[in-house]
């Protein structure tokens, strides 16, 4: 399943999962407000597998805070 973060417009969602896609998004989730490294345990956790983002810094900052 894939996670769209916050900053991806939720039209997305219904395009993918035309597509066959499973994806649900942070905001329908209440995890709009999540750091990044705080999203990634989540969206883990609830067994996502892809996770969409604008955010360029999105994996270093994910990673730091995993440490």
């Amino acid at each position: 399943m894939w996670l769209l973060d916050a900053n991806m417009d939720v039209h997305l969602a219904p395009v993918l999962t035309g597509l066959g896609i499973p994806c649900d998004t942070a905001g329908n989730r209440g995890w709009k407000a999540l750091s990044n490294g705080n999203l990634v345990k989540a969206a883990v956790d609830a067994g996502f597998r892809c996770l969409l983002t604008w955010d360029r810094l999105f994996g270093e900052s994910a990673s730091r805070a995993l440490q």
